[in-house]
């Protein structure tokens, strides 16, 4: 019987690349895991009129953790009857907790000596996703909770006490003194209780322009959902992209992983993705599940491959996707 059961779910474009791609990848690292193959996304919606079957509820809660591939979700007026499914599985899992790492990574045009963690809350916000409008007036809802608030600042601030105890808390208070003022002093308020923890905050527009002067004066960040979605994408611009981006939904129960690129329909079937993130996403998984030396022998397989090649075409190489996990296999 194998240790561990996890779901796979490839989704949409180049998930159908990158998840057998990384499945591979665990494979060669001796993960003993049973996997489970579950559908969910814009095309199963297509052929099916729904984003997430039954089945797949049923693989998330039955297995140890969850592996995504990539979502699609249309731009413009929505299908009648179709919802984003990975913001769909975030919510109704409670996957309150959005991980970000971001780590230099030996690839060109990338800051050096960059290690920071952002940390998002992940169910409430704008993307509660209450819109309305008026004739000419559109109107959208953002919801904070003091006690999301709190739970999202107690996940933020006991990952910093792990690190190098920073925290730093996101905000745009000074605008939006009730929202916004919640879920800061919600936050504050936890924090002094936690000793040895250094907490800090700055107004969202100033973090984004000290993210890119200077992101190495940062640890681990926390802030409100479209705030993170937006930092998030600027740090991943630091050490490489969209492309080398992973992240983690976390809750007190179930955990989804994912790579953060979208489903890249203008090179999907071609066999040239790269499925950098999709691995990483598997490392995020693997220590979330206690399995800290695989993740540590894949995250150091896939450093020397990004340092020595070969490279996908969206990082300066030509490697498509099998050459890229093969280079992976044998560093491993």
């Amino acid at each position: 019987m194998a240790n561990y059961r996890i779901c796979l779910i490839e989704g949409d474009g180049i998930g159908h690349e990158v998840i057998p791609a990384t499945r591979r990848v665990l494979d060669a690292a001796g993960f003993d895991a049973e996997y489970v193959h579950a559908e969910a996304g814009y095309e199963y919606f297509l052929d099916h009129g729904t984003s997430v079957p039954q089945a797949t509820y049923d693989a998330v809660e039955n297995t140890d953790a969850t592996l995504f591939g990539a979502a699609t979700s249309p731009t413009g007026e929505k299908p009648k009857g179709f919802y984003g499914a990975i913001r769909h599985l975030r919510q109704k899992y409670n996957l309150y907790a959005n991980v970000r790492p971001t780590k230099t990574r030996p690839v060109p045009g990338a800051y050096e000596n960059v290690d920071l963690v952002i940390v998002r809350e992940n169910t409430q916000g704008l993307y509660v996703e209450q819109e309305r409008r008026y004739g000419d007036v559109a109107i959208a809802d953002t919801v904070i909770t003091k006690d999301a608030s709190d739970r999202i600042g107690r996940y933020a601030a006991n990952l910093a006490m792990k690190r190098d105890k920073r925290l730093t808390v996101v905000h745009k208070a000074n605008v939006l003194p009730v929202t916004q003022g919640l879920f800061l002093n919600t936050i504050l308020d936890h924090c002094k209780t936690v000793e040895g923890l250094n907490t800090s905050t700055m107004i969202v527009d100033n973090a984004a322009m000290q993210l890119v002067r200077n992101p190495r004066q940062f640890d681990v960040m926390v802030m409100t959902n479209m705030f993170g979605d937006i930092l998030s994408d600027l740090a991943a611009g630091l050490v490489g992209g969209l492309g080398i981006a992973a992240s983690g939904n976390v809750g007190d129960k179930f955990g989804i992983f994912e790579s953060v690129h979208g489903s890249a329909p203008d090179i999907a079937g071609q066999g040239i993705s790269n499925p950098t993130a999709s691995i990483l996403a598997a490392v995020i998984m693997l220590d979330h599940i206690g399995d800290h030396e695989t993740a540590r022998r894949l995250d150091a397989a896939v450093n020397k491959v990004l340092a020595e090649g070969p490279r996908t075409r969206d990082l300066g190489g030509t490697a498509n996707t099998k050459e890229f996990t093969d280079a992976v296999i044998a560093a491993l």
